[in-house]
């Protein structure tokens, strides 16, 4: 009997195992050939050049042709720099053959609404402004497939708060694909998941992500995802080290790129984020009250410099002076 009853319990037990296996692997994964990127600055052009690359196709949306068009410019320098660096320059035609390829899969628009009516993706890379995003995706709600899948490449804002915009049934298709800078040399993508995000819609961006050439690692919706839940605290307490007079800013980029391995130093590193996209994170973070207070202490030099208007590199000055 106890033998009979052992054979039973593990042939059912076996029995799940197969259905639940067979449900895991029989997930719908939403099939992403079209993308729309809403936003043809740094990151959005980034973004449309690897998507564009892994030979999907691609439409850009901006507000103007000139942003369009400087765009274009911007991804059409891109790729002419990868090709030569992946076929040599000795191989003219296949670098051309693989600009052209990649060139055809990109088109581009000013009304988000209609791009995004065939669209299987999209991605918004737009200013870090919760309001104009949540305008932005209430639009493109009402216009898109309700298959479709949204995401934000925030850096800073909650996805979750992001698309409160959008419907019910939307939600559970919006979750982050956070690129990073410069999207065509980087290798991450942080595949942010809110708690209502369908796991076939992860496991569908996850896949987007790895396509593009890319790493991506899951991370719930926290503030800073991983990496600047990391990062920015660091560089905020290189901050406070110059706030202190502990050290000088030089002395202090030298000793963790000497010390710590890093390619750049946490001051420099700032400057090429950007001085006031620095305050606007810390800034929120510090409003959401979400994070230990320690970690979101201003700075007073941050403040003083982007008061000056010193942002960094974009701005010519910042922490160092980039004018010389």
């Amino acid at each position: 009997m106890l033998f009979t009853t052992a054979n039973t319990l593990r042939t059912s037990i076996s029995t799940h195992i197969r259905k639940a296996a067979f449900s895991s692997s029989a997930r719908h994964l939403k099939d992403i050939n079209s993308v729309t990127v809403i936003g043809a600055g740094l990151m959005g052009s980034g973004i449309v050049q690897v998507a564009a690359q892994a030979n999907y196709k691609v439409t850009m949306v901006d507000t103007t042709d000139a942003a369009l068009k400087n765009g274009q410019a911007i991804i059409t320098k891109s790729i002419k720099r990868v090709a030569k660096k992946k076929f040599g320059e000795e191989n003219a035609a296949e670098q051309q053959a693989f600009i052209d390829k990649a060139l055809s899969n990109i088109t581009v628009s000013t009304d988000g609404p209609a791009a995004v009516a065939g669209s299987d993706l999209v991605v918004e890379a737009i200013v870090e402004n919760i309001d104009v995003k949540q305008a932005l995706f209430k639009a493109l709600d009402q216009a898109a497939p309700a298959d479709t899948i949204f995401t934000s490449n925030t850096s800073s804002l909650p996805i979750t708060s992001i698309a409160e915009a959008t419907s019910a049934a939307r939600r559970e298709r919006f979750g982050g694909l956070h690129f990073f800078n410069p999207v065509p040399a980087m290798k991450l993508v942080e595949v942010v998941r809110t708690e209502v995000l369908k796991d076939e819609v992860y496991d569908s961006l996850a896949t987007f992500a790895k396509n593009t050439g890319k790493t991506p690692v899951e991370c719930k919706d926290t503030p800073g995802f991983i990496v600047n839940r990391l990062l920015v605290p660091y560089m905020m307490e290189a901050f406070r080290v110059l706030d202190r007079g502990d050290a000088k800013a030089k002395d202090i980029d030298v000793a963790m790129k000497l010390g710590a391995g890093m390619p750049m130093g946490p001051l420099e590193l700032a400057d090429f984020v950007g001085l006031d996209t620095m305050k606007f994170i810390i800034d929120g973070w510090a409003k959401e009250g979400k994070i230990e207070e320690a970690l979101v202490t201003p700075s007073k030099t941050l403040n003083s410099l982007v008061e000056q208007g010193s942002l960094g590199r974009k701005s010519g000055k910042g922490v160092y002076d980039y004018s010389k």
